[in-house]
């Protein structure tokens, strides 16, 4: 069983949104962009517990904390329905009132009058499922319930309501980063270790005995506490002025549980103990990245009581692990689970997922959040995607701008003639990298077009710099097509380009510094610098031979601002104004109210193409 769509609207920072999964499903973005409020959206529908929670939903819930009109009557509900595919036979049987036909193809269900493709392989039973939640004014409450999309109505002729009993068949288990560690191994009511024993039918039978045991303690807990004893009795007496006490010993004791099973489901703790010297210790207490692994464990067991029907929505299973433990993750998710969706930062994570299964989030400014597909391999081949997975491309997808160059000694000269840049000039410059801007090399010019289609097709800004050569016409089209900044050097190298607009001082300062260091051994040098010409063919020899040493970047470490290769400077300062420093904080003034007329920044912060909302 799978989510197919997934429409919001009303909840929480998201308007309105309607996103299609094919299956596993790994969800990208920026910060703040409503990853998590997917999840939780599944959640509200799917999750068997989670509607139990007293209140439901809350004021800041809704989009904008707006629950009612302006007339201070009308509620404004959330609305989030979800479509099931590939129904289990057991909730097939169990729903089959409720069951309507969904076109994998089209997306859709079927329409009246399509009743003649039922049959056809494309067309599969799914379930149409609604949750809405709202304000009941009568009640002063808040109030949600999921409902059948389809089928025979309720007694009352509105949606057939979703027992829990129907729920908990969905298989949806939401595992949100941190906080669910915290209650991995806790008893309380929907932690990882109460879903086990319930899908495994355990009664554990600890709660009367527990309570028994506690109720009986000999001797009670205050009697190893002599000065708190005569506190109790005056506590007592001070009551007994009030109240008349017919008791035949103590009125007042000291237990260490209210004495409930609700109470005692707060309060056992579980401890671990990591290594041999070391007492055991409440699990919440372990390093995080131990905590985190836990919750995988526990996973891994879930998802093995029911292998045929697990759904996972998981947050950021990267955080405080490292990258073979990220990469176990992610290859048990994909291997073992019906289905995954999982929100992420991490390169490591992000190269095990196929490019059609990855989604980049964006919301505008009216609330609105879209799903952008990475584009098919018709764009960026699937071997150049995986080579370039991790060493930039992941970095690119989740950043406001990309610089695609042809190789190392090219992004070498980038970053090198950046940096110094930055260090001139920090108010006019600032660092690329902080600006979400980062730069890959694609191993040659002939794949540049196809990094430059890729990301503009996200949305992301993209920008190139590339050797002269003689193209054919429609070569030099898709460079223009696929990027905001294509900048063509008028060299047929990077190599000839340094040594040509480096001055030769700055050429020879670096060779002489190579040979002094021992480096280059073969390298002979005149004991006098030679003519112009004679300097610039013994650094090219050096630059040529050695491509992807660093000697690039090494050589712009010798030039001063006004030395810098011109064509470089040129094409990076057009970049750095799309990218300008944020304005600084103003200052607060004595009354402890920003100044209200703060000193205007040197470039004012603009928000780039595509990024509006987030």
């Amino acid at each position: 069983m799978r989510v197919a769509r997934l429409e919001i609207k009303n909840f929480r920072g998201i308007k309105s949104a309607c996103l299609d999964f094919a299956g596993h499903t790994l969800l990208l973005g920026m910060n703040n962009v409503g990853k998590s409020t997917v999840c939780e959206a599944l959640e509200l529908v799917l999750g068997p517990e989670r509607l139990s929670k007293f209140p439901p939903v809350e004021e800041f819930d809704f989009y904008n904390a707006r629950y009612l009109e302006d007339d201070g009557e009308t509620p404004i509900p959330i609305e989030i329905d979800v479509t099931l595919t590939e129904l289990s036979e057991e909730v097939a049987n169990k729903c089959a009132p409720h069951a309507h036909h969904w076109h994998l193809d089209k997306k859709d269900v079927l329409a009246q009058g399509e009743a003649d493709v039922v049959d056809d392989p494309r067309v599969c039973e799914c379930l149409r499922l609604k949750t809405i939640a709202s304000y009941n004014r009568e009640e002063d409450e808040f109030e949600a319930q999921t409902f059948f999309v389809d089928g025979p109505p309720n007694s009352e002729g509105g949606l057939a309501g979703v027992p829990r009993n129907i729920k908990r068949l969905f298989g949806f288990l939401y595992l949100r980063a941190l906080r669910t560690g915290s209650r991995a191994l806790s008893l309380e009511r929907g932690s990882l270790l109460d879903i086990i024993l319930k899908q495994r039918d355990i009664r554990t039978g600890i709660w009367e005995t527990t309570i028994k045991r506690l109720r009986e303690l000999d001797p009670p807990i205050h009697e190893g506490a002599a000065d708190l004893g005569p506190v109790l009795e005056n506590i007592e007496k001070r009551l007994g002025q009030y109240i008349h006490l017919e008791t035949t010993g103590p009125a007042t004791q000291l237990f260490v549980s209210q004495l409930t099973r609700e109470h005692l489901r707060k309060t056992i703790s579980f401890f671990l103990k990591t290594s041999a010297g070391q007492d055991p210790v409440p699990f919440q207490e372990v390093g995080t990245g131990t905590l985190n692994t836990l919750v995988l464990a526990l996973l891994t067991f879930i998802a093995e009581i029911k292998k045929d029907n697990v759904i996972f929505a998981m947050e950021e299973p990267e955080i405080a692990l490292p990258p073979h433990t990220q990469r176990r993750i992610a290859n048990y998710l994909l291997q073992n689970t019906t289905q995954c969706l999982v929100t992420s930062h991490s390169p490591y994570l992000i190269e095990r997922f196929d490019p059609a299964q990855i989604q980049i989030l964006r919301k505008d400014g009216d609330g609105t959040l879209t799903a952008i597909c990475l584009p098919g391999s018709s764009v960026l081949k699937g071997k150049t995607y995986r080579r370039h997975a991790r060493r930039g491309l992941a970095e690119g997808m989740l950043g406001r701008g990309v610089i695609v160059c042809e190789g190392v000694t090219e992004k070498d000269a980038l970053l090198a003639t950046a940096e110094k840049m930055e260090e001139s000039d920090p108010d006019g410059f600032y660092p690329l990298d902080l600006s979400g801007v980062s730069i890959i090399s694609t191993d040659g010019d002939g794949s540049m077009p196809e990094f430059g289609a890729f990301f503009k097709a996200l949305h992301v800004q993209v920008f190139a710099l590339y050797d002269a050569k003689k193209r054919k016409v429609e070569d030099e089209q898709k460079f223009k097509q696929n990027f905001n900044i294509p900048c063509q050097t008028a060299y047929s190298g990077t190599e000839k380009l340094l040594v040509e607009e480096i001055p030769v001082a700055r050429l020879w300062e670096f060779l002489l510094d190579l040979h002094d260091s021992g480096e280059k051994p073969t390298l002979v040098l005149p004991a006098a610098m030679p003519a112009a010409n004679e300097v610039k063919a013994l650094a090219y020899s050096v630059l040529e031979k050695e491509k992807g040493s660093g000697y690039a970047g090494r050589l712009i470490d010798f030039c001063d601002f006004a030395e810098l290769p011109a064509t470089i400077l040129g094409f990076l300062k057009s970049i750095y104004a799309l990218f300008p420093k944020p304005a600084p904080i103003p200052p607060m003034e004595a009354t402890g109210k920003e100044s209200a007329n703060p000193t205007p920044p040197a470039a004012a912060q603009s928000t780039p193409p595509g990024e509006g909302g987030m």
